[in-house]
């Protein structure tokens, strides 16, 4: 049986995935070709839906799929739970009460209080019994820090039991202490210190996003283990961009005369 995304996210292996929006199962089969560690669905930024991502996880194959909330709630965990995601990213979470509401959304009893229904995540009501079994240990539960309450509440936060990682927004982060974009401000810089520090002190995986390789890799140096790298617009974009400019660079040559 292969090894849960949870469990090799709580083991402090380096997990990368790419952030994405479009409603592309092809995008979804080809990365996941790629090699990438896990994808990671952004509900929260882009207008997909539930159908929409059940069927994006159905391309994805056997990659694991992770799904970041549009809204922090209990029925937008269920629902992505139930179309199979192996985990939840759960934005705003500013405070201790609601990463344990999170939780308890997340796992079912005697641990929480998620609900049963037929769906996607047990093979349509086929695996009731053994998914119910696994479930608890084997879905992930991410909490991101990306407000200045957060990062207030931080050390009490990682400590909440069935939080598996803290994922930092850096631009949301930096908007909260009025240097919105600016993520290497110090300000920023000592704010995901604080959250790294507490993460060290818990043994708890910490992760963060970075449009480029460049982005994410001083953190990578500095023990950061769940990367998000690259947005699925922003990769198509540039590797158009380039191909265009070195296209148009290529030089005419003089037409050869003919007799």
């Amino acid at each position: 049986m292969p090894t849960s995304f949870r469990t090799r996210l709580r083991s402090g292996e380096r997990l990368i995935a790419p952030l994405l929006t479009l409603n592309s199962p092809p995008v979804f089969e080809l990365l996941a070709e790629v090699g990438f560690d896990w994808l990671f669905i952004d509900a929260e930024h882009s207008p997909l839906d539930t159908a929409q991502m059940q069927a994006l996880m159905q391309a994805a194959g056997a990659t694991p799929c992770v799904v970041r909330l549009s809204a922090s709630d209990d029925l937008h965990v269920k629902r992505a739970l139930d179309i199979g995601a192996a985990g939840i990213i759960a934005p705003q979470v500013n405070s201790v009460a609601h990463a344990q509401r999170i939780v308890e959304a997340a796992k079912y009893a005697p641990a929480g209080q998620r609900g049963l229904g037929i769906a996607r995540a047990h093979r349509y009501g086929l695996r009731v019994r053994e998914y119910m079994q696994s479930a608890n240990d084997e879905t992930a539960v991410i909490v991101q820090a990306e407000h200045r309450d957060a990062i207030a509440q931080i050390r009490e936060i990682v400590r909440v039991d069935g939080v598996d990682g803290v994922l930092i927004g850096p631009y949301d982060l930096s908007a909260s202490l009025g240097r919105p974009g600016a993520v290497d401000h110090p300000d920023v810089r000592d704010a995901i210190a604080r959250v790294r520090d507490a993460c060290l002190e818990a043994n708890l995986p910490i992760g963060i996003f970075g449009v480029t390789a460049d982005a994410v890799k001083p953190y990578i140096e500095q023990g950061f283990t769940m990367i998000v790298a690259g947005v699925d617009t922003v990769l198509l974009a540039t590797a158009a961009t380039s191909l265009l400019t070195a296209v148009r660079q290529i030089p005419r040559q003089a037409p050869v005369e003919t007799r």
